[in-house]
């Protein structure tokens, strides 16, 4: 359809059922929602089609929240995540000479002409154009075909929230060129390793899975790492809304710099315990290896490391019952397991605040408010995704959620705690 079409089918309505079904917008988010997909097709307008006259596409991927298997998946351990209702949206069109063009609201335009795709430039490393390049010549290798696009996307994932809105983008590149080039036949688990390997070869930063897979699957997911070169990956048939809780994102504003070394330290503390063991990672090891091995452990590798490792058995046996609980329609078995992921993480993980710097403690502090509040209520709180600063989640019964909100924005300041659902459906071509 032409862009004015496709703006007044939004503006009249007719595309709420789709905003409602398969990106999870409530109706009191949907003004907001169609005027957002208004002004992105006003810029697509202005920057690559001002005679109106170009088929254009709407395309649509959520964001994604962990929901247990704290720094698991680094070790081949199990995880669960899900797609949230915050999500990354891009008008676009196809163009005949190859090159693609991606205008990203707040960033500089990305030009990426075909040849791009090669190999990659390690001149281009942590650029979204390396992302576009890497995305096409992971569709090239297996068989897909490529070609040029305009596009201009618009982003409500939050940065820096662990809601990965890296992995977003990289999933909405791969939506795009699936739909525009291979009449959307490339399976959705399939963009999401193409994701990880342009990341991983184009852009140059090592990552897992997960965060692809959540993006790109949607609902509820579990990963198990067993096998990092075909990892299983299940989703799973749960409504969280339907079950009465909102998920809520607390954004402690804590500073992220400088915590490379905290993150780094996690894995690498973990796999020398393995490696005690003549091991590359934990995953195979019991509760019952590592306490035998203590003694030697203590004069090795230390303290924090033994903590880390018997927090990583324990969260991947807790990741699996979890699931077993999703599967068996057992919400509060569910919701025990986040609390006591929250737990481990906490005391044993010890990902919750920096030792760099013990006076900013602000996840601490939201988790201490947060239970301060919730506790009693059926609610489930833990730390979001990497730690040391950012965020943390709460399962918040639906009805307490906006004082919740009230209760922690008075604290964080105005607009601190978001109030989410978990999206059903993946990356999509909406209109």
């Amino acid at each position: 359809m032409k862009l004015c079409e496709l703006k007044k089918i939004v503006a009249d309505g007719g595309l709420d059922a789709k905003f409602f079904a398969e990106c999870g917008i409530s109706a009191e988010m949907m003004d907001n929602h169609r005027a957002r997909v208004i002004a992105a097709a006003d810029e697509f307008g202005k920057l690559y089609d001002p005679a109106g006259d170009r088929e254009v596409f709407l395309y649509s991927v959520g964001g994604r929240s962990e929901i247990s298997g704290n720094h698991t998946d680094h070790n081949y351990g199990r995880v669960i995540a899900a797609s949230i209702n915050l999500d990354i949206i891009a008008i676009a069109a196809a163009r005949e000479d190859g090159v693609v063009a991606v205008k990203s609201e707040g960033f500089p335009e990305d030009v990426v002409e075909p040849s791009a795709a090669d190999a990659p430039d390690e001149a281009k490393f942590f650029t979204s154009a390396s992302i576009i390049a890497g995305m096409e010549r992971a569709m090239l290798d297996a068989g897909f075909k490529v070609g040029g696009f305009d596009a201009y996307t618009t982003s409500n994932v939050l940065k820096g929230s662990g809601l990965s809105s890296s992995a977003a983008f990289e999933v909405m590149i791969g939506n795009i060129i699936s739909h525009m080039y291979n009449d959307g036949k490339v399976d959705n688990v399939d963009i999401a390793k193409m994701a990880q390997f342009a990341e991983n070869k184009y852009f140059g930063k090592p990552c897992g899975l997960m965060d692809q897979t959540a993006c790109a699957v949607g609902g509820f997911i579990t990963i198990d790492f067993a096998d990092p070169t075909a990892p299983v990956i299940n989703k799973m048939d749960f409504d969280l809304s339907a079950k009465g809780y909102s998920l809520c994102i607390v954004n402690t504003g804590g500073n992220h710099a400088d915590l490379n070394a905290d993150y780094a330290s996690v894995p690498a503390e973990m796999k020398a315990v393995a490696a005690a063991f003549g091991k590359p990672v934990l995953r195979g090891l019991t509760a019952e290896d590592i306490i035998a091995k203590i003694p030697s452990l203590r004069e090795t590798v230390g303290d924090r490391a033994i903590m880390r490792a018997l927090h990583f058995i324990a969260e991947n046996d807790r990741v699996a019952a979890q699931v077993a609980a999703l599967e068996a329609d057992d919400t509060k078995a569910f919701l025990d397991g986040v609390i006591a992921s929250g737990n481990s993480s906490y005391k044993y993980l010890q990902n919750v605040f920096t030792t760099k710097n013990i006076e900013e403690q602000g996840l601490s502090l939201a988790l201490c408010l947060t239970e301060n509040k919730l506790a009693g209520t059926g609610a489930a709180w833990r730390v979001h995704g990497g730690g040391f600063a950012g965020t943390i989640q709460a399962f918040v019964p639906t009805e307490l959620a906006e004082d919740y909100r009230a209760y922690i924005d008075g604290v964080f300041g105005e607009g601190s705690c978001y109030i989410l659902s978990v999206r059903l459906a993946g990356a999509t071509r909406l209109a």
